[in-house]
C-alpha cells in the first residue's frame, strides 16, 4: 500500500495540531482592518476609467471610493473577512467582485475591467453583475472558465496547482494520480497548450517527460498568480496550436505601495515569496518567489511515492518586475525556472537509474497605448527545456536519453475597440526552436541509436478575429488563426466562429466552432532509423499538423442569483492523425495511433492516415462562494473513438465514457471578533478508467511473461476509479500577519485505483499496479 495503515494515528495527531490554535489564541486581540486597492479599466480597450464608484458591500458604515485619474482606488480598514465590491461607472455596466478575501496580513489588489453599456443609461437603469468563472477573454462564447488563486487553494486536495483544480470542472478527467496531467473531452493530455503574459510557455510541471503536457505536480506557485482563463474546447482565434485545451496564465504584480513578505512550510516542501515597490510609492514593483521541496519528508507519514531506494527532489522559483509609465503602457519582464530529478539505486545492487527534469522561460512585455481605444503589446520570451532518462542495469544494458529544446518567441497584438458594439483583434507569432536530442541503447556492447539530432526550424502563427455586440443580449465572434511549421512545410488555416444569446433575463444560449490544429513533439518529426549501409534515415518527413474540428452547442441558466446550471454538447471530428503506414503488418502497429500517446515519440514510420471523433454532453449545477459555503456537481457523458491503420473504429486508450465530479464546501467565522475563519471542503471523483489491451491469459501463461490481444487493443476498461478528497483551512488574523494552516487528504479512503494490469506468472493470474493510496499535504502559510 502506498500509506501504511498503521500510521493513521499520526494523521490523527496531525489533526488535532490543526484544530488546536482555534482554541488557544482566540482570546488574543483582534486586527483591524486592511486596505482594499486596484485599477478599473474598460474592458475591451483597457483604458482606465476616472470617477468610477467602488462601494463594499454590506460594510458598517459604509465604506468606498471613486478612481483617480489613473482609474486606481483605495479603501483603508475594509474589514477583515470576505467580502464584495460593487463597481460603477457611467456609461458601463456595473460589475462585482464577490467573496475576496481580505486578511490583516497582505493588502488586497484587484484589476477590475467593465463592459460599455449599449444602453442609454439617462432613461434606464441597468445592473448586470457578471457571472463567477466568467472568462477574462470576451471573445469566449463556449467552453472557457476563469479560475482565481483563492479558488485553486480551497479546492479540496487541488495541492495549489491549477490542473488539479481544473479536475473538477466539466469534461475534465485525470491521467493518473503520480501525475497532474489532464484529459479533456476523450482527447490526448499532448493537445493542451500552456501560455503565460500572453505567449506560449513549455509544459510547467516538474517531471516532465518528452512531449508530456503534465507532470509530477506544477513548477509554478499558484501564490504568484492572477485570475486566468481555461478552455476545453473551440477557442477564439487568438489561440494556436491547441486541440484538446488551454491554459491561459497571468501573474499578478507586486504590491507597489509596501514591501510584503510569505513563508511557506509544510510535506512538500519550503515555500518563501517578496513583492513591494520598486523606487517611489504607488510606481514599479517587485514579486519572486522561490521553492524548495524533497519527497523525503512524505516518508514520515507512511506515504510511499518514489518507492524505496528513491531520492526525489524539485526547487523552482517565479519572478515578475512591472514598469508603469506616464502615458498609460508599462513595460514588465518576468521569469519561471524549475529542476527537478529523480534517483534510484538500491543499496548493494548495481543496478541505478536517475531522471533529470529542468525548465526555464523569461520575457519581455510591452504595452504601448495608440490611443484611448487601441493599444499594441509586443512580448519576447526564451524558453529551455532539458530532460535526462538513464538506466544503467549493471549488467550490460544501458539506456540513454536525452533531449534538449529551445524557444526564442515573439509576439505581436493589436487591439483596438471601434465603439461599444466593435472590437478587432490581430497578431503574428514568431517561434524559432532550436533542439538536442538523442536517444540511445547498448545491449551485450552493441549501441542502437533511434535518435541523435540538433539544429533548428521555425514555426509562425497569425490570427485576426472580430467582435460584435448585436444588442444588449446578442454577441457574435469571427476569426481565423493560420500556422506554418518550417521543419515540414506544412500549413493550416482555421476559421473559428462564437454567439452568444442573453434570450431571457438569467438564460444564454453559446455556440462555437472552429477548426485547431497541434504540433507534435519535434523528437516526433525527427525519430530515425539506422539502414543497412550504416547511413541513418529521417523516418517521418512531410507529416503534417494533426487537425481537430470543434461544434459546441451550450446553455447556461442563472435560475437563483447564487446558482447556475451549465449544460454543453459537443462534437469533434479529428483527422490527419499519425499512424503506421500501409506496409505495416503486425496486430500491434495495425491497431495503433498517436492519437493515444500522452508523452515520448515513435521510432517507426508514420503516415498522416487516421482519424478520430469525440462527443458527449456535459452539466454543471454550481453553487457560488456566499453565505459561507460553495457546492459544484459536474457530470460528463462522452465517447471518444479513434480508426487506425486497420480500418476499425475503436476506443480510444483515454474513453472513460462518464466522469462525475461533487464538490462542496464551508467556511465558519469565528472568535470573539469573527474576523478569523476555518473551512471544510471536500472533493468526490467516480469515473470510468482508461482502457489498455486485454490480456491473452492462455498466450501469457505458455509464453511466461504478459501477451496482449492486439487484435482488440484498447477494447478492455479498467475497473472504474474512485477517490474522495477532503481539505480543512484555519486562517488567523493578528496584527499585521496572517497565517493559515491546512491539511489537505488525496483518497480518504485509501482506495486501491487500478492503474495496469499484467500477467504474473509467481501467481499465474492478472494482477494491477494501482494509483497513489492516502496521501496528507500539510502546509502551514505566513503573511506579513
Amino acid at each position: 500500500m502506498p500509506f501504511t495503515r498503521h500510521r493513521y494515528p499520526l494523521l490523527v495527531t496531525t489533526l488535532l495540531f490543526l484544530l488546536f490554535p482555534c482554541t488557544c489564541i482566540r482570546a488574543q486581540n483582534p486586527s483591524g482592518g486592511q486596505t482594499v486597492k486596484g485599477v478599473v479599466v474598460d474592458k475591451e480597450s483597457l483604458l482606465p476609467l476616472i470617477a468610477a464608484s467602488i462601494y463594499v458591500v454590506g460594510s458598517e458604515p459604509p465604506l468606498g471610493a471613486t478612481t483617480d485619474e489613473n482609474g486606481r482606488f483605495r479603501i483603508e480598514n475594509v474589514p477583515l473577512g470576505r467580502r464584495s465590491l460593487i463597481i460603477s461607472s457611467i456609461g458601463y455596466e456595473d460589475g462585482v467582485v464577490q467573496e475576496i478575501v481580505v486578511g490583516s496580513g497582505k493588502e488586497v489588489d484587484l484589476k477590475v475591467q467593465l463592459t460599455e453599456s449599449l444602453i442609454d443609461l439617462s432613461t434606464i437603469e441597468v445592473v448586470t453583475t457578471r457571472l463567477n468563472g466568467t472568462p477574462n477573454d470576451e471573445m469566449a462564447t463556449v467552453s472557457a472558465q476563469s479560475f482565481s488563486v483563492e479558488q485553486t487553494k480551497r479546492y479540496a486536495a487541488a495541492i495549489n496547482d491549477p490542473a488539479r483544480m481544473a479536475l473538477s470542472f466539466a469534461g475534465v478527467a485525470s491521467g493518473d494520480d503520480e501525475s497532474n496531467e489532464i484529459i479533456i473531452r476523450g482527447n490526448s493530455p499532448r493537445g493542451l497548450l500552456w501560455r503565460m503574459e500572453g505567449i506560449e510557455i513549455p509544459n510547467p510541471n516538474h517531471f516532465s517527460e518528452e512531449g508530456a503536457s503534465g507532470g509530477g505536480i506544477s513548477a509554478l506557485s499558484v501564490n504568484v498568480l492572477a485570475n486566468s482563463d481555461f478552455y476545453t474546447g473551440a477557442f477564439p482565434a487568438q489561440y494556436g496550436n491547441a486541440s484538446s485545451g488551454v491554459f491561459d496564465l497571468r501573474l499578478r504584480e507586486g504590491n507597489s505601495d509596501k514591501r510584503e513578505y510569505a513563508f511557506q512550510a509544510g510535506v512538500l516542501g519550503i515555500d518563501v515569496a517578496a513583492e513591494g515597490p520598486i523606487g517611489p510609492k504607488g510606481g514599479a514593483s517587485y514579486l519572486a518567489n522561490y521553492r524548495y521541496s524533497t519527497l523525503a519528508v512524505l516518508e514520515s507519514f507512511g506515504v510511499t511515492i518514489t518507492g524505496e531506494g528513491s531520492r526525489t527532489t524539485f526547487q523552482d522559483a517565479t519572478f515578475k518586475l512591472h514598469f508603469p509609465n506616464k502615458k498609460g503602457g508599462y513595460l514588465s519582464v518576468w521569469g519561471l525556472g524549475g529542476i527537478s530529478g529523480d534517483r534510484f539505486q538500491l543499496e548493494g545492487d548495481p543496478e541505478t537509474s536517475s531522471f533529470q527534469s529542468n525548465r526555464g522561460v523569461v520575457g519581455v512585455n510591452y504595452f504601448h497605448r495608440l490611443s484611448e481605444k487601441s493599444y499594441l503589446e509586443s512580448i519576447v520570451s526564451y524558453s529551455a527545456t532539458r530532460s535526462d532518462d538513464d538506466y544503467n542495469s549493471g549488467r550490460g544494458f544501458v539506456f540513454d536519453d536525452r533531449f534538449v529544446n529551445r524557444a526564442l518567441r515573439g509576439s505581436l497584438r493589436y487591439n483596438q475597440k471601434v465603439n461599444a458594439r466593435q472590437t478587432f483583434q490581430a497578431g503574428i507569432i514568431g517561434h524559432q526552436l532550436g533542439y538536442e536530442l538523442l536517444e540511445e541503447i547498448v545491449s551485450n556492447g552493441e549501441r542502437t541509436t533511434n535518435l541523435s539530432q540538433d539544429g533548428n526550424t521555425y514555426f509562425l502563427q497569425g490570427y485576426a478575429q472580430y467582435k460584435y455586440r448585436l444588442g444588449t443580449n446578442v454577441t457574435a465572434t469571427g476569426g481565423i488563426h493560420a500556422s506554418y511549421f518550417g521543419l515540414e512545410g506544412q500549413q493550416s488555416v482555421e476559421p473559428r466562429l462564437g454567439l452568444r444569446w442573453n434570450y431571457k433575463p438569467g438564460h444564454s444560449v453559446n455556440f462555437g466552432a472552429g477548426l485547431h490544429s497541434r504540433l507534435e513533439a519535434l523528437s516526433v518529426y525527427l525519430a530515425e532509423v539506422e539502414q543497412p549501409d550504416g547511413s541513418r534515415q529521417r523516418l517521418n518527413r512531410g507529416l503534417p499538423l494533426q487537425q481537430a474540428a470543434h461544434l459546441v452547442v451550450g446553455h447556461n441558466w442563472r435560475f437563483h442569483k447564487n446558482w447556475r446550471w451549465k449544460v454543453e454538447a459537443y462534437y469533434q471530428e479529428i483527422s490527419k492523425v499519425a499512424i503506421a503506414t500501409a506496409e505495416v503488418t503486425d496486430p500491434y502497429g495495425v491497431t495503433e495511433s498517436s492519437i493515444n500517446f500522452s508523452d515520448g515519440f515513435e521510432t517507426a514510420e508514420l503516415a498522416p492516415d487516421g482519424t478520430g471523433r469525440n462527443f458527449g454532453v456535459e452539466s454543471t449545477v454550481e453553487r457560488f462562494f456566499t453565505g459561507g459555503w460553495y457546492a459544484l456537481a459536474a457530470t460528463s457523458l462522452f465517447r471518444s473513438r479513434y480508426t487506425p491503420r486497420d480500418g476499425i473504429e475503436r476506443p480510444t486508450r483515454f474513453a472513460s465514457d462518464f466522469v462525475q465530479t461533487v464538490l462542496a464546501g464551508k467556511e465558519w467565522t469565528i472568535g470573539k471578533q469573527k474576523i478569523n475563519t476555518i473551512g471544510l471542503n471536500l472533493r468526490l471523483s467516480w469515473s470510468g478508467n482508461n482502457r489498455e489491451a486485454p490480456i491473452d491469459l492462455a498466450a501469457s501463461r505458455a509464453a511466461g511473461n504478459t501477451v496482449r490481444d492486439w487484435a482488440n487493443n484498447y477494447g478492455y476498461s479498467l475497473p472504474n476509479y474512485f477517490r474522495f478528497d477532503t481539505g480543512i483551512r484555519y486562517r488567523k488574523n493578528k496584527g499585521s500577519r496572517s497565517w493559515v494552516l491546512s491539511l489537505d487528504i488525496q483518497n480518504v479512503t485509501n482506495r486501491d485505483n487500478v492503474f495496469r494490469q499484467f500477467y504474473n506468472p509467481r501467481l499465474d493470474q492478472v494482477s494491477s499496479l494501482t494509483q497513489l493510496g492516502l496521501i496528507p499535504i500539510i502546509n502551514y502559510r505566513l503573511e506579513f
